[in-house]
């Protein structure tokens, strides 16, 4: 009898336990053109993440991740469906950027919002009874294409089109706010509220970060934080600027020739140069940014010890990420803007050194991103991971990680490499049928594969190829020297392109020759 009593109440025990246990919670940090070297751990010395540091030591750091999109609006979509950008036709920022008369080509049109048919991470995680809550930014479409109607029960806040301020109030009718307020701060207040309220079933939040986007504005504590610490600096003697050209069909300059080129007049002014040139940051010294940086890194430190705090930190997976490279390159949406020189810092956020371009680039300035994954019980600490990963891979390791199968067409789940195990992805790929907001490069599709990088432009089809190994500046093209290197990837990007169904580029009938896209876009 005392044995069967003993029975019933280990049965009992067990059935208990399985009642209680619950799928893990997911926090996806996600921030706003953070680039690959604005973070601590990543090689700034400048900017100050103690949070994001301590996450790479508890978790895993991903020193070759990528965006699918060197701008934001295709990498968010990457991340909620597992798809590349071109196979969603959703290729540039949205609403995108209008056509002017230096493009030989026309931007290829896009969808307009998240399309209806796909299935969201978001939405699969609602059919797992999770709770699922998006703070920040969306950028994938006005209502009826909100959040909401892409598995998200909560969406805050609900952004105007003319938002211009990180500093209260907000100007945000669905989001009251005051003098004093940061937004950075405030989402997050609103995001640690929903977490207590859900903290007993499992949990999505998607922290998607306005910061560290322009306008550049810091908190005002921390500027003057950074300001000191900017003056006691011993200050540097490499350039503030580099000049970088259109690699599709000019001439190749050399590093010596474009630094005499920077030094005369008519290349002195912060906008389009001759042949299309542009100027690239290659300081981190921005006090605005760095305390954008700052307040970042803090509001991941607030949800850590909200997680700590409700006993629930052991049970979430947290992702760190990045949508796109740093601001090194001014925004030229309109070709004729040009910046004075006391407002480069609002023009300019960062240096991506020691990569090459930034933001709107297919350099790795671009498109490689700063990531750190912790999977509680299941990763290891402080560890490492160079294999190449991208955001479409982001769908199906959820699912993995939480116990549950599901893919898509274009991830590849790393949980393997999380847990230290043999991983290898395979090639990844990019595609962006459009002229950029920011540099003046001819559009292009790109791929990695292995060590090498392949870029094609398609004003001319001249192509680049790099080994990332050796030349992580992308200096020195191969394409000539490795001809069938060069050959390899090209079929395989275009092989890719077929098989999504990339859209490319029709001619520009409004094209002129002779259209200068510099000051006043006047003719030369």
């Amino acid at each position: 009898m005392k044995h069967r009593t003993s029975l019933l109440t280990f049965t009992a025990a067990l059935f208990c336990c399985a009642a209680q246990a619950k799928s893990p919670n997911i926090v996806f940090f996600l921030v706003d053109d953070l680039g690959w070297s604005d973070v601590g751990c990543f090689g700034s010395d400048f900017y100050e993440t103690p949070n994001i540091d301590q996450l790479a030591q508890e978790g895993v750091k991903f020193t070759n991740a990528y965006a699918a999109c060197h701008v934001c609006s295709p990498t968010r979509a990457s991340i909620l469906t597992g798809k590349y950008p071109a196979r969603l036709n959703l290729t540039d920022w949205l609403p995108g950027r209008r056509d002017f008369p230096f493009q030989r080509l026309k931007n290829a049109e896009i969808n307009q919002h998240l399309p209806e048919a796909e299935i969201t991470i978001a939405e699969k995680l609602k059919e797992l009874d999770y709770a699922t809550g998006i703070f920040g930014k969306w950028h994938l479409g006005r209502k009826p294409s909100d959040p909401t109607a892409h598995g998200f029960d909560i969406h805050l806040p609900d952004v105007p089109s003319n938002w211009r301020t990180f500093h209260g109030p907000f100007g945000m009718k669905t989001f009251e706010s005051k003098k004093g307020d940061y937004l950075t701060d405030r989402i997050t207040d609103e995001a640690l509220t929903w977490i207590e309220s859900n903290k007993d079933k499992p949990f999505f939040l998607y922290m998607s970060h306005f910061a560290v986007h322009d306008p550049i504005e810091g908190r005002a504590d921390l500027v003057a934080k950074y300001r000191k610490k900017l003056e006691a600096q011993e200050k540097s003697d490499k350039p503030d600027f580099v000049l970088e050209g259109n690699p599709d069909g000019f001439d190749d300059l050399s590093d010596e020739e474009l630094a005499d080129l920077i030094k005369l007049d008519e290349f002195s002014r912060h906008g389009v140069l001759p042949q299309r040139m542009i100027k690239v940051r290659q300081k981190q010294e921005n006090i605005e940014f760095a305390a954008m940086v700052e307040s970042v890194d803090q509001s991941l430190g607030r949800i850590v010890s909200k997680l700590e705090e409700l006993g629930i930190g052991e049970e979430t997976i947290i992702i760190f990420f990045s949508d796109n490279g740093g601001m090194s390159v001014m925004n030229v949406g309109n070709p004729s803007r040009s910046v004075a020189e006391d407002a480069i810092d609002k023009a300019y956020s960062t240096s991506s050194l020691p990569l090459r371009g930034a933001k709107g680039w297919l350099y790795e300035g671009g498109v490689r991103v700063p990531m750190i994954v912790k999977w509680p019980g299941q990763s290891k600490a402080a560890s490492v991971v160079a294999e190449p990963v991208i955001s479409t891979d982001f769908y199906p390791t959820i699912l993995e990680m939480i116990g549950q199968q599901g893919g898509t067409p274009d991830g590849k789940s790393f949980a393997a490499a999380l847990k230290g195990e043999p991983f290898e992805r395979g090639p990844v790929f990019w595609h962006f049928p459009h002229y950029s907001n920011h540099g003046m490069q001819s559009p292009a599709a790109a791929i990695r594969d292995g060590d090498f990088k392949l870029i094609e432009y398609f004003e001319n089809g001249s192509v680049q190829l790099f080994n990332l190994a050796d030349d992580i500046g992308e200096k020195q093209n191969l394409a000539e020297s490795n001809e069938a290197k060069a050959d390899e990837l090209l079929k395989k990007l275009h092989d890719w392109q077929e098989g999504v169904g990339a859209k490319m580029m029709e001619d520009n009938p409004e094209y002129d020759p002779t259209y200068y896209p510099g000051e006043g876009g006047n003719t030369r």
